[in-house]
C-alpha cells in the first residue's frame, strides 16, 4: 500500500534513518524504536501549542501496518486532534522510504496524549491561544 504523505503544514515533525542497532533478531526495526520516535514528534509538537514542557499521558489506538527495514527514512506527521485544560491529544502518522526513492507508505499510526507539566513535573495549565 503506496501512498502519499499527508500534507501536514511545516511538513513531517520527525525525520530520521532506521539504523542497524535498533532491530529485532528478525532484522526488522523494533516496534519500539517506531513508537519512541512518534514520542519524541509528538512531544515537540505539543510542546509547541503548549508553550513548554510536556510529558506523555497515554497511547491509544495504535496500529503497525507493515515493518520498518534497517536504512528507511522514517518520518513522523502530527495533527492536533484536541486541548483540554492541562492535556493536548495529537494523531501521529509515521511513514517509511527506502532511501534514495521517493515512494512512501504509511507504517504506523497512533492518537498520543500529553499533558502540559510545570518545572516540578506537575500538571500546568495550557495557555490560551495567542499567548504562547
Amino acid at each position: 500500500m503506496t501512498d502519499q504523505q499527508p500534507n501536514v503544514p511545516g511538513g513531517p515533525h520527525l525525520r530520521t534513518v532506521a539504523m542497524p542497532r535498533d532491530t529485532n533478531p528478525s532484522g526488522d526495526i523494533f516496534g519500539g524504536w517506531t513508537v519512541s520516535q512518534m514520542d519524541l514528534a509528538g512531544g515537540t509538537c505539543v510542546a509547541q501549542a503548549a508553550g513548554g514542557r510536556v510529558a506523555t499521558d497515554s497511547i491509544e489506538a495504535m496500529e503497525f501496518l507493515r515493518p520498518v527495514s534497517v536504512d528507511d527514512e522514517v518520518s513522523c506527521y502530527c495533527t492536533l486532534v484536541k486541548s483540554g485544560e492541562t492535556s493536548v491529544t495529537v494523531h501521529i502518522e509515521t511513514w517509511a522510504k527506502a532511501r534514495g526513492t521517493q515512494e512512501s507508505e504509511k507504517v504506523t499510526e497512533g492518537t498520543f496524549t500529553f499533558v502540559a507539566i510545570d518545572e516540578h513535573g506537575k500538571p500546568r495549565t495550557l495557555p490560551t491561544p495567542g499567548q504562547g
